[in-house]
């Protein structure tokens, strides 16, 4: 149950609630016990002949004692319940917060299923451990306390008798507990992979159908879903022993009562009425002894899925934050960015020599210029680029904004000053206005005309108010990336970062766009990652990556007219463009040149 102790400081702000509905639950298990008494009364004046007004007045006052005790069971249950939701919703803001200060790569190596299992099953969990276990296990208590005591007010050596066997229910769930907990803990960790399963399936579900992959994709969700059936009946099962076990030792009970207490009532020691009302004590403190199964079962549940959520919020990102943050310079329009002997791998996990993806990168981009990134595919292209906005660290050499480390200024600070569009375009579930205007304070239409949209939106149904679908999905790939270069440019950012942002438009459309991009990136620093000479050829600066290293830099007519890798990217690339030529003939004898 260590588990459970990060829980406990989600309790402090509803301190009063909790003793609220903890008082609630003693009233009503104290109101429960008297039931009993006042049962006894009555059969006993029944017996004695007592007179029919008295046998009325301890009806009414069971009535007024039952109504007691259901209006006290109604408020705990509305006061407990109520606080595991606002528990819950407490968590679940802490974890969300927290995900969002964790590093690039911390998702790196948690798959998304996992992470919303967690987010969802997990918390349900540990929100039941909250709330109704918590509520459940002091009525146990209570009640069985409270049932104790009028046991004993009844007979002495009846209670001890009545108590032998219910002994062994401690033996029985310490034994079970340990196992419901792992086998908890198995079903949710697999619940994590069949959601991941799911989620993969339903984002490339365009995929999955392409390849006619939905049967193969059925039968291996299928296998998943079998097994979690089957630790889900494993479960089941050790719950399926802990109850009888309750239940048979609570009948021992019931037998040794019936049989004694008949013993004592013929004898002439006991009055019909305090067998009556001890058999009842005794289901009092049998039944939450039963229950008392299911709120460990809560607690088992609820232990291993803080676990993982614990797991969470031990997380910590690998970007350390500066101690005494600086801050930029004010009052300027661009940013200088300078590589000093720059080395970068990816973090890998128990590998003694990962591969390096950048080495001894440097140069020095003077404010308002722009540099240009050529190089083949895996050259470090995107690597150089995610190192500006620090989604990495580098492990080696140091990069600079203005002169100053970044790792000395805030990554607020940092990030506020840049327009990313990374490789990958990534749109939200929302209308394309809501998207382009993302993280952008007024308005953003101007930069969908730089982007060449304007013309695409006036045709879509909703015109700005469209929603798109989830990542954009019902939008091209060229479009998608139009939207994502609009939504960092909306920012009017000090610095503009382009990772082959363009790779999916067409040439037309790049040209233009490239046109319109030199107007509006004037004073500002651009960073411009592409495979195409025609979005870097423009740039104040062009260095060519090979292998993670520099092998060539200087201006596009330089380093073309050198013919070196430069001239060989750009002019293979070249013969890539030329097979969109519709002459049959022409595509062979381009494919023909590519070849040797």
């Amino acid at each position: 149950m260590k588990a459970l102790r990060p829980l406990l400081p989600y309790f402090r702000p509803y301190g009063w609630s909790m003793a609220l509905g903890l008082l609630s639950v003693i009233i009503s298990s104290a109101f429960q016990a008297v039931v009993p008494w006042l049962l006894r009364s009555a059969i006993d004046g029944v017996t004695s002949g007592a007179p029919q007004s008295r046998i009325w007045m301890i009806a009414g006052a069971m009535v007024v004692v039952a109504l007691a005790s259901g209006v006290a069971r109604y408020g705990m249950r509305q006061i407990l319940n109520g606080l595991s939701r606002k528990v819950e919703y407490d968590l679940r803001n802490d974890l969300f917060t927290h995900l969002e200060t964790l590093d690039q790569a911390y998702f790196a190596h948690m798959r998304t299923g996992d992470l919303m299992a967690r987010m969802t099953n997990d918390l349900s969990a540990v929100r039941m451990a909250a709330g109704p276990a918590i509520m459940y296990f002091v009525n146990t208590i209570a009640g069985g306390i409270f049932a104790l005591v009028f046991m004993l007010g009844i007979s002495v050596r009846l209670t001890l008798l009545a108590l032998v066997p219910l002994v062994l229910l401690p033996v029985i769930m310490v034994r079970l507990g340990k196992a419901l907990h792992d086998r908890f803990e198995a079903v949710q960790e697999h619940f994590s992979t069949l959601t991941t399963r799911a989620q993969e399936n339903i984002a490339g579900v365009r995929i999955v159908r392409a390849y006619r992959q939905e049967d193969p994709e059925t039968a291996r969700f299928a296998v998943l879903n079998d097994e979690y059936v089957r630790k889900n009946i494993q479960l089941v099962k050790l719950w399926g022993v802990m109850n009888p076990a309750f239940a048979l030792l609570a009948g021992l009970a019931a037998a040794i009562v019936l049989g004694v207490g008949g013993a004592l009532v013929v004898q002439g020691d006991m009055s019909i009425g305090s067998l009556v009302a001890f058999g009842l004590y005794l289901a009092m403190l049998t039944w939450p002894m039963i229950a008392l199964g299911w709120v460990i079962n809560l607690f088992q549940r609820a232990a291993a899925s803080m676990a993982r959520l614990n797991e969470i919020f031990q997380a910590r990102s690998t970007l350390r934050a500066p101690v005494h943050p600086q801050t930029l310079p004010a009052g300027v329009s661009g940013r200088s960015i300078e590589f000093r002997d720059v080395g970068f791998h990816y973090p890998v996990a128990g590998v003694a020599q990962p591969r390096w993806v950048l080495r001894n990168v440097s140069f020095h981009l003077p404010a308002g210029a722009t540099l240009g990134v050529a190089g083949a595919t895996g050259s470090g292209k995107s690597a150089l680029i995610d190192l500006i906005p620090r989604m990495y660290d580098p492990q080696e050499g140091t990069i600079l904004i203005d002169g100053i480390p970044i790792t000395e200024i805030s990554l607020d600070s940092l990030r506020s000053e840049i327009g990313y569009v990374p490789q990958e375009s990534f749109l939200f579930s929302d209308t394309v206005g809501e998207n382009l205007a993302y993280g952008a304070q007024g308005d953003s239409t101007w930069a969908a005309n730089v982007a060449q949209l304007e013309q695409t939106i006036a045709e879509f149904p909703g015109g700005y108010d469209t929603m798109l679908g989830e990542r954009g999905i019902n939008l091209s790939g060229g479009q998608k990336q139009r939207v994502a270069l609009a939504r960092a440019l909306a920012r009017r950012p000090f610095i503009v970062l382009l990772d082959d942002a363009l790779s999916a438009v067409d040439s037309h459309t790049e040209a233009e766009i490239m046109r319109a991009l030199d107007d509006v990136l004037g004073e500002r620093s651009a960073v411009i990652a592409s495979h195409r000479g025609s979005a870097i050829r423009n740039s104040d600066w062009i260095i060519v990556l090979e292998e993670g290293s520099v092998v060539e830099q200087g201006r596009h007519e330089e380093l073309f007219a050198a013919g070196g890798r430069y001239w060989s990217l750009l002019s293979r690339q070249q013969l890539v463009d030329d097979i969109e030529d519709d002459d049959p003939l022409a595509r062979n004898h381009v494919a023909a040149r590519i070849s040797t």
